[in-house]
Formats: structure tokens, C-alpha cells, sequence
């Protein structure tokens, strides 16, 4: 099964587990500084979201 964790230190039930979510991670934001694509300001995305939420607030009432 594994080594089990303190749930009160970790999320995860096993160190397995937490060693496998640090490799997940590790990859998802390599392969983010690895896109060429160009990077959109925070900014820019959190009005983008804005409008949205509340297009679908006003479409809800």
C-alpha cells in the first residue's frame, strides 16, 4: 500500500501518492515554460473572466 502520511502534514494518503502528484506538477509547469506560445496578462484573463461570470449572472436571473 505504502508509507502512510500524517493527515494533519500532508493531503495525500501515501508518500507514493505525494511523490507522484510533485512529478504531475513538476510536469504540467515545465511543459508551460516549454509552450511558445505568447503569455497573457493577468490582468488581460481576470477581466476576461469577469465578463464572463457576470454575462452568466445576468443570464441566471
Amino acid at each position: 500500500m505504502g508509507t502512510p502520511l500524517d493527515p494533519i502534514i500532508s493531503e495525500f494518503e501515501t508518500q507514493e501518492q505525494a511523490d507522484s502528484y510533485q512529478r504531475w506538477f513538476r510536469e504540467r509547469v515545465q511543459a508551460s515554460l516549454d509552450d511558445p506560445r505568447p503569455s497573457i496578462p493577468h490582468d488581460d484573463v481576470m477581466g476576461e473572466m469577469r465578463e464572463l461570470i457576470d454575462k452568466r449572472r445576468d443570464a441566471a436571473s
